[in-house]
């Protein structure tokens, strides 16, 4: 099939959710294990469940506030009720959770808009199952959405999405492509499953020395062994048979290797550094002075683009000039100690008010009898030395 032919067959037909990432089989197999990976067995793997709860955790939790540029600076204005409550009863905590979830397992979150404002923007927008979503794609755009069922207008939806790729309107599944690792671990946790449930591999073997034995033979006397050992109880034989264990050591190591590796894997394909789930990481020598510079270092290299796509996008909500911001400081909380230092350093170099430096600290600024009180203590400052005005 030629390069236009194929293209001409990719883009004529409903995408349906095994093609978005909401199905995908692997062929991976250990032992007797043939798993199937989807978005719902995927979280069964505890590494992409805390993969995907960390970065949906942090991000949700970001204030999000709306500015404009007055003068060269952006200065806070009033945030519509899109941005506090999306949709009636749902708070913007939960709602950003959930798309943030959804990006991360399919590439897309999409969601309905039921109301707009006077402006033709969006006031409400409830988010659909994206189990029960697909898409009719025709080139670079998105002819029409099912929901359930149910066909939508693209002037209807409110999509975003990651992890996009030229000529084509939806972002890529990382489960998707995951699905290999994913299902090697899954295999891999079945079979120990079964393993010492004793149904993967025999649990050893009951051998008669003496004479090759019928198959009727043979069953009788496994019946008969079984029945004897079920509720521990010791079993009889005369010399001719032979009982041996098996060895369960090769098998139990190829089982950790796998889970082990499963993991980290998974950490690359969902964008989150792997001892920040408590995974293992052999090799690595990165060491960090404070949690402070653990998280810069999080920010910027892995919840920092994600952030700034969603800001764009939820900016086009908002009248220009008007744009959205997730206050990011707030996942650099500091240790009391060092935070105290660097408001301290801002306000000697009087780059911070005193009273801002309290409201900081959730401090009224100081009264007339607090400040005769430094006097007192302190004395008065030099005439020659200015004081900023505090309050």
């Amino acid at each position: 099939m030629g390069l236009r032919a194929a293209w001409r067959a990719l883009t004529s037909r409903d995408l349906a959710s095994d093609q978005i990432g909401w199905q995908y089989r692997d062929r991976y197999r250990i032992g007797t294990g043939n798993v199937s990976v989807t978005q719902e067995t995927a979280l069964r793997h505890s590494a992409v469940w805390a993969c995907l709860r960390l970065r949906a955790d942090l991000e949700s939790t970001l204030p999000i506030d709306a500015f404009r540029m007055v003068d060269g600076r952006q200065v806070e204005v009033t945030k519509p009720l899109l941005m506090v409550e999306p949709y009636p009863g749902v708070d913007i905590t939960e709602h950003m959770f959930s798309s943030r979830f959804d990006l991360d397992r399919y590439g897309n979150s999409v969601g309905v808009i039921h109301a707009r404002t006077a402006l033709g923007l969006p006031a409400q927008i409830e988010l659909a199952p994206m189990a029960d979503v697909s898409a009719r794609c025709k080139g670079y755009r998105v002819e029409y959405w099912r929901i359930n069922g149910e066909k939508y207008d693209p002037a209807l939806i409110w999509h975003e999405k990651q992890y996009t790729v030229g000529g084509w309107p939806l972002g890529l599944s990382p489960i998707a492509y995951a699905a290999w690792s994913i299902g090697g671990y899954l295999s891999a946790q079945q079979f120990a499953i079964d393993w010492f449930g004793a149904g993967a591999m025999p649990v050893g073997t009951l051998r008669n020395t003496k004479s090759q034995i019928t198959a009727a033979k043979a069953a009788e006397a496994k019946g008969n062994f079984k029945v004897a050992v079920e509720n521990r109880d010791i079993f009889v034989h005369g010399f001719e048979w032979e009982w041996t264990p098996a060895q369960t050591d090769a098998t139990t190591a190829g089982f950790l290797e796998e889970r082990k590796f499963g993991v980290t894997d998974v950490c690359r394909f969902l964008g989150v550094p792997a001892d920040m789930i408590d995974a293992p990481n052999e090799g690595s020598s990165i060491t960090y002075a404070n949690v402070t510079q653990r998280n810069v270092q999080l920010l910027v290299t892995n919840l920092g683009p994600p952030i700034v796509r969603r800001e764009r996008k939820w900016s086009t909500a908002l009248p220009a000039p008007r744009f959205v911001k997730l206050n990011t400081d707030a996942l650099l909380r500091m240790d009391p100690e060092v935070r105290e230092r660097i408001i301290v350093g801002q306000v000697a170099g009087r780059v911070l008010a005193p009273s801002e430096a309290r409201s900081l600290s959730n401090r009224a600024p100081f009264t007339d009898a607090q400040l005769e009180e430094f006097d007192r203590v302190f004395g008065k400052p030099r005439q020659d030395q200015p004081v900023a005005k505090v309050g």
